[in-house]
C-alpha cells in the first residue's frame, strides 16, 4: 500500500517538471502527506492542471464521505473491476506528484519506517484516480486514491505492495489513453532506479510535517537498501 508520501520540491521545480502554467500559489512543500489531507494532483488537460484534492477517494454514490479513509489506495490488478474505482479509472485518472514515499517494515511488534525514493532524488508521478462527491447541500468534495501494485525487489523486503510510479514517457498514455492503454502502464517501477533508507518514527504522526523526517536513522540490525 501507500499511506504516506513527500513532495518537498520548490513550486517552480514542480511547474517545470510537469509543464504546468501555474499552481495558483497554493502549493507548499509536504514532508509527511497523509490520508485526509488536501494534496496536489495533476489532472488530464492541455496543459496539465494542478489541483488540491483530499486523499481518500469518496465515490459519487457514497452516503458517507468517511468511506474515503478506507479508499486511500486502489489495487492496479482490480481497479477496472471494483465498483468504487472502475468509473474513475475509465474517465478520471490523474498524476500524484511526489519525491518519496514511506513504508513500514514489520519486525515482531516493532514497525521500522523507511523512506523510498528515486536514485536521482527527482520528482516522480504516482498513478491516481479522482472523484467528485456532493453532500446534501450540493457542496462538492474532490478526492483521490493512489494505485498500488506488487512490490519490486527493493520494496518487497519492507512491504509486499508499492505505489504505481509511472515512467515519465508513460504520463500521456496514462492520462489520455483508453483504459487498456492506461492499464498497461501499471507496473512495478524498476528496483535498480530506486533507493530506501530507515528514518525516524516522527513520520508515524501526520502532524510532524517538517524536514527532519527525511533524515536517515539507523536501527539495530537495520537493513539498508542502496
Amino acid at each position: 500500500m501507500c499511506g504516506r508520501f513527500s513532495l518537498t520540491v520548490q513550486e517552480t521545480d514542480l511547474e517545470a517538471f510537469f509543464g504546468l502554467e501555474e499552481t495558483n500559489g497554493m502549493y507548499v512543500p509536504r514532508y509527511n502527506g497523509a490520508p485526509g489531507q488536501a494534496l496536489p494532483v495533476i489532472l488530464a488537460a492541455k496543459p496539465p492542471q494542478l489541483r488540491f484534492f483530499r486523499w481518500g477517494l469518496v465515490p459519487s454514490w457514497a452516503k458517507d464521505p468517511r468511506i474515503g479513509y478506507k479508499m486511500i489506495n486502489a489495487r492496479a490488478e482490480t481497479v477496472m473491476e471494483k465498483p468504487a474505482f472502475r468509473k474513475a479509472f475509465a474517465k478520471q485518472r490523474c498524476l500524484i506528484p511526489a519525491d518519496g514515499f514511506y513504508e513500514w517494515e514489520k519486525r515482531g511488534k516493532e514497525k521500522v519506517p523507511y523512506r523510498i525514493h528515486l536514485n536521482s532524488n527527482d520528482i516522480f508521478a504516482m498513478a491516481g484516480i479522482w472523484e467528485s462527491w456532493k453532500d446534501a447541500e450540493g457542496l462538492s468534495l474532490h478526492t483521490f486514491s493512489i494505485l498500488t501494485t506488487r512490490a519490486n525487489a527493493l520494496v518487497e523486503p519492507i512491504h509486499p505492495r508499492m505505489p504505481v510510479i509511472l515512467p515519465r514517457e508513460s504520463y500521456d498514455s496514462y492520462l489520455y489513453g483508453n483504459s487498456k492503454e492506461a492499464c498497461d502502464c501499471l507496473k512495478p517501477y524498476p528496483a535498480a532506479e530506486m533507493q530506501a533508507y530507515t528514518i525516524s518514527s516522527l513520520v508515524n504522526h501526520p502532524a510532524n510535517d517538517r524536514p527532519e523526517i527525511l533524515e536517515p536513522r539507523d536501527y539495530p540490525n537495520s537493513r539498508l537498501f542502496e
